[in-house]
């Protein structure tokens, strides 16, 4: 199997997890291939950075046979970008894609309003850049922080609308058409039904493709409440509509690929607002709920593996799905993280 988003920690993150420590539970889980995004600490928008990082996933990936790849961070900065484009193009698929935050989420690595982004189309334009271009999509003039409050989990949703995550999308397609954007966009961790029909109303003009995560397809804002679970992350949980229409179109293959998100917190850090949650093993009960619903073994294959090695222009491989993923997830569930999805079981 493969998880094309995952943020591993480590460096100024070790207290929440280490490389080794995630890809070592990854192998437990049934996961041969990792795309570790860049927002690390510090972040990975540089070459020697992305060096680093590389030297550091292949030095795991010795250890645990699971193949560590990662994306080069987008900035505003047209040299840094031009740089970025040079690096996929002589390390892919070590460097699998860029990523570029259209909002701001843990890292701060956000490239706010549309002319800035605008720009990064355009500029990938011109380095004839074909390559992914995944997209954390939510539009920061639509967010609303101050209705979120601490510890009441459930707010969260109202403080990052879906209206933002949509909004951020239609403005991403529309300048990656206006510039002439020759890559693959990549919407990440779709949530809202608004975003996954729109996306749907224009791939005819674009080469488009979406990821949901586990807690997106599996829980609602109604879970949020329960504060133990500690549900916080962007974007956030949404309604029980939207949480069936994220499971229906991973069933359907409307939405391309299941993805993690996996981003662990130490329980200090979660406890003072910290955004994401550990999941790699949520991607097995997805894996399982979505073979309960009679999902067939052919899509399934798809969503956790070959859509990625098709859109990624990957060396192609057979993926292997667990007969029982409940039962090897019971088996592999780590206790150094919180388990955000224990009410599942």
């Amino acid at each position: 199997m493969i998880d094309p988003h995952v943020h591993l920690r480590d460096w100024e993150q070790k207290d929440k997890e280490t490389v080794l420590h995630g890809m070592e539970t990854a192998r437990r889980l049934g996961f041969t291939h990792l795309f570790d995004m860049p927002n690390t600490s510090p972040a990975c928008t540089s070459r020697p950075l992305l060096l680093e990082r590389l030297a550091l996933g292949g030095e795991a990936s010795e250890k645990t046979g699971v193949s560590y790849h990662i994306y080069a961070g987008l900035t505003n900065d047209e040299e840094q970008i031009r740089e970025a484009v040079h690096l996929h193009s002589e390390l892919f698929p070590l460097i699998v894609g860029l990523k570029m935050f259209a909002g701001h989420s843990t890292g701060n690595m956000g490239i706010i309003g549309v002319e800035p982004q605008r720009r990064v189309f355009q500029i990938l334009a011109d380095a004839s850049y074909e390559g992914v271009l995944a997209v954390h999509a939510e539009k920061e003039e639509l967010l609303h922080p101050e209705l979120y409050v601490p510890g009441r989990y459930e707010t969260h949703c109202d403080a990052r609308p879906a209206e933002a995550e949509t909004e951020s999308v239609k403005d991403l397609v529309t300048l990656a058409l206006e510039t002439g954007f020759k890559g693959r966009l990549h919407i990440c961790h779709v949530s809202a039904a608004s975003t996954i029909e729109y996306v749907s109303s224009v791939r005819a003009d674009l080469d488009i493709t979406m990821g949901a995560t586990p807690h997106h397809a599996l829980l609602s804002r109604d879970d949020a409440r329960n504060e133990a679970l500690m549900l916080k992350m962007n974007p956030p949980l949404r309604s029980e509509a939207d949480r069936d229409a994220v499971f229906n179109a991973l069933l359907d293959g409307t939405i391309d690929w299941a993805e993690s998100d996996h981003a662990p917190h130490t329980r200090a850090d979660k406890e003072k607002g910290a955004s994401g949650i550990p999941g790699l093993p949520g991607m097995l009960l997805l894996l399982d709920r979505m073979r309960k619903a009679g999902c067939g073994e052919a899509r399934l294959k798809e969503a956790f593996g070959r859509a990625a090695i098709r859109t990624f222009g990957l060396p192609d491989e057979d993926i292997v799905l667990p007969s029982d993923p409940l039962e090897r997830y019971l088996e592999a569930r780590d206790e150094y993280w919180l388990d955000p999805y224990r009410l599942l079981c």
